[in-house]
């Protein structure tokens, strides 16, 4: 057995939120920049080049960030972006099974159609709660920081009371309904894909229950996720990123990015994307099973200390 060994006691509740949340932390402190890399990409096109700095692929545009702004710009946006998976990944990730068990009244082996539902639920709950800590993250990796240029943030702080007086409530819950779109794809595609690879590789005694069966797993779920959500996720990072006035509504940014740009502007950061994502969700699932069983080891310890 590889890692900690599956509890006998299924996980409590709050174990699982708790892990989510841990596991997403780490998840993103691992893939930050590529993130990074992944929004500049996906915003490279909407307006003049700043500096006449232009993005190559997303090593390429991980090397220009370092050359021209340090590689502390690699980690823009990161103190929002752990305040995001603490609230936003405990919900939706933490909640999968109890909203999957509350739509299935407690059955065993839910068909697919009950997974997407209740990753489509738990993925639309989590934005609702934690979509200001998205429009800063990508707000702040989005800003370019050279000489000369001003920025538009100083601090994780400031840039959520900035949004607030410039922009209203309505600028912190910008884009939230492309949000909850491509996070509802996300969610529903990146835990039933997990769960139902996860559960065939048992099936049929590929792998035990162990760290190779969840890299598998997650990895090829990252890749089916990144397919699916990236056009959603181009058109969120852009109208979030926007100033005011700039795009209508979300819609409108997607249209007006078809007819100016064409449909390759849909997955653009495509690379940087499924790198990230299939990295995240790699280091996310392997974490989050491995924190849960070490959180139910510790429990057992101080339940029954003999």
């Amino acid at each position: 057995m590889v890692g900690l060994k599956p509890s006998d006691v299924p996980p409590p509740l709050g174990v699982k939120m708790a892990s989510a949340g841990l596991a997403a932390c780490w998840a993103d402190i691992v893939t930050f920049p590529l993130d990074t890399a992944k929004v500049r990409l996906q915003i490279q096109g909407e307006k003049t080049a700043v500096g006449g700095i232009r993005y190559r692929g997303v090593f390429g545009t991980i090397s220009t960030m370092i050359r021209t702004e340090g590689p502390r710009s690699l980690y823009n946006g990161l103190v929002a972006g752990l305040q995001r998976q603490m609230c936003f990944a405990s919900i939706r990730i933490g909640l999968y099974d109890s909203v999957k068990n509350f739509y299935t009244g407690g059955k065993d082996n839910p068909n697919v159609l009950i997974r997407i539902l209740a990753g489509c639920t738990t993925g639309a709950m989590a934005v609702s709660f934690a979509q200001p800590t998205d429009v800063v993250k990508v707000r702040f990796q989005a800003q370019v920081n050279l000489d000369g240029v001003a920025r538009r943030y100083t601090g994780t702080m400031q840039a959520y009371k900035h949004i607030f007086q410039n922009e209203g409530m309505r600028g912190l819950w910008k884009g939230t309904l492309p949000n909850i779109t491509r996070n509802a794809l996300v969610n529903c595609t990146e835990l039933v894909t997990y769960d139902l690879i996860k559960e065939a590789i048992l099936r049929h005694n590929l792998m035990s229950d162990n760290l190779p069966c969840h890299f598998v797993s997650a990895f090829g779920a990252g890749f089916v996720t990144t397919v699916i959500a990236s056009p959603v996720d181009v058109v969120k990072t852009r109208y979030m990123n926007s100033p005011p006035g700039q795009y209508k509504s979300a819609i409108n940014c997607a249209w007006t990015m078809m007819t100016k740009e064409g449909p390759t502007a849909f997955y653009k950061g495509f690379v940087p994307s499924f790198l990230r994502l299939g990295s995240w969700n790699v280091v996310m699932f392997v974490s989050f099973e491995q924190i849960k069983r070490a959180m139910m080891v510790t429990k057992k310890r101080i339940e029954d200390p003999n």
